[in-house]
């Protein structure tokens, strides 16, 4: 009831505005100038002259101008998250930020606002055809749902407000073909074009979200009883990363059915060769399995290797679990090859394989603390991640060939 009187008494008093601001705009001989000065500021000056109460009107149009923008950026983001949730927009429209504010709307109503300010140069009788026909398009959309709301659900007291519906959708219907007829190459064109364009866009976002509801399965089994690992963790050398990571591996394999296999892929024979020295000297109980890669390809031999596990066994969960170097500033990145990143990657299109990464952080002290448990041989530096280190390249017979080392 609060409503429907403020809605009242909002339409008397622009109705009373808007008949007075025409009879005086024609008794006093006022037009619009284009580019200049507005029809309301030609008129408080001719009534008022130029004293404070001039300036008072200004200001107070001012404020509304600024209450109306306002507008946009409270109401778009909410409508912006209901055609999300519903499908009909990215879901990321749906995200609240740490204000409680839908940020991608009012981040994305902002970009197009200056988009469409650089498009017409910033001229408002350009503009002014573009907001007409977006605002009668919005008029007639919404009636015309009411309209169907009226006639679907034959609600009490439908046959009354169908009608009104009914006329208001036929009124702003004949304002939007006036402006888009009239007005199209003088700003309107944007609008026209672009509106069949968002309801196509509209149409094809929420089939892919239905398309993607019923295609969604599960690759790895739901009942934790049925998961058995094979994990497979890629290392370039023993050291400190590397038995980290293993460590952290076999803590997940804990049922006698599952299984952790480390993986080296090889483009250097006295690398192989040193590695599986210190793998039989660490007796850690985890096989090494050497993949032979003579054109020093990294991710290729791996994901084969992949393939075969999950061809051996279809029903089990392959897990690769990536030890990966974490530098302390973010342009140190720029320093390390990125082979975790890389790896992780190419297994991203991969169905039914998990990949975990495992961080290893640079700490000033870590040197100085007590070693791990590793064979007298291994290094204690040179943190490395997942991936064969490029010494020199050595032609290695067969490639690809996997070789276990207990």
């Amino acid at each position: 009831m609060n409503a429907q009187k403020t809605l009242t008494a909002m339409v008397v008093i622009l109705g009373i505005m808007f008949a007075a601001i025409t009879f005086l705009a024609h008794q006093l001989g006022i037009v619009p100038i284009h580019e200049g000065e507005t029809v309301v500021s030609q008129i408080a000056r001719a009534v008022l002259g130029e004293g404070p109460i001039y300036l008072t009107i200004q200001f107070a149009t001012m404020l509304i101008l600024v209450l109306a923008a306002n507008t946009a950026y409270s109401d778009f983001p909410r409508l912006a998250f209901f055609l999300a949730r519903d499908g009909f927009l990215p879901r990321q429209f749906t995200f609240r930020g740490d204000r409680l504010a839908f940020t991608t709307g009012i981040v994305a109503l902002g970009g197009f606002s200056i988009l469409v300010l650089w498009l017409f140069g910033g001229s408002i009788s350009a503009l002014i055809p573009l907001y007409a026909f977006g605002v009668f398009s919005a008029f007639t959309f919404s009636q015309s749902g009411m309209v169907a709301r009226w006639w679907k659900r034959r609600e009490p007291g439908w046959k009354t407000s169908i009608v009104f519906n009914a006329i208001g959708a036929l009124a702003t219907l004949l304002v939007l073909t006036v402006v888009a007829v009239t007005k199209f190459f003088d700003g309107a064109w944007l609008a026209v074009i672009l509106l069949p364009i968002l309801i196509v866009v509209f149409r094809l976002i929420h089939h892919h979200y239905t398309v993607a509801a019923l295609e969604l399965q599960p690759e790895t089994p739901i009942d934790q009883a049925e998961i058995t690992h094979r994990i497979i963790v890629p290392i370039s050398r023993l050291n400190r990363v590397a038995l980290q990571t293993l460590a952290y591996a076999q803590s997940i394999a804990r049922d006698p059915q599952d299984s952790v296999t480390a993986v080296h892929v090889a483009s250097d024979l006295e690398e192989g060769v040193e590695l599986r020295e210190q793998w039989r000297a660490w007796q850690c109980g985890t096989p090494l399995v050497q993949l032979e890669s003579p054109y020093r390809s990294l991710v290729g031999p791996l994901l084969a290797y992949i393939d075969a596990v999950q061809r051996d066994d279809p029903r089990a969960t392959v897990s690769v679990i990536l030890p990966e170097f974490v530098p302390r500033h973010w342009w140190e990145q720029l320093l390390h090859n990125q082979t975790a990143l890389r790896i992780k990657a190419a297994l991203l299109f991969r169905p039914g394989v998990v990949v975990t990464s495992v961080p290893y952080h640079l700490h000033p002290d870590a040197g100085r603390g007590p070693e791990p448990d590793r064979p007298p041989e291994l290094p204690k530096s040179q943190p490395a991640e997942a991936g064969p280190t490029r010494h020199r390249a050595r032609r290695i017979v067969n490639p690809g060939r996997p070789r276990n080392v207990p």
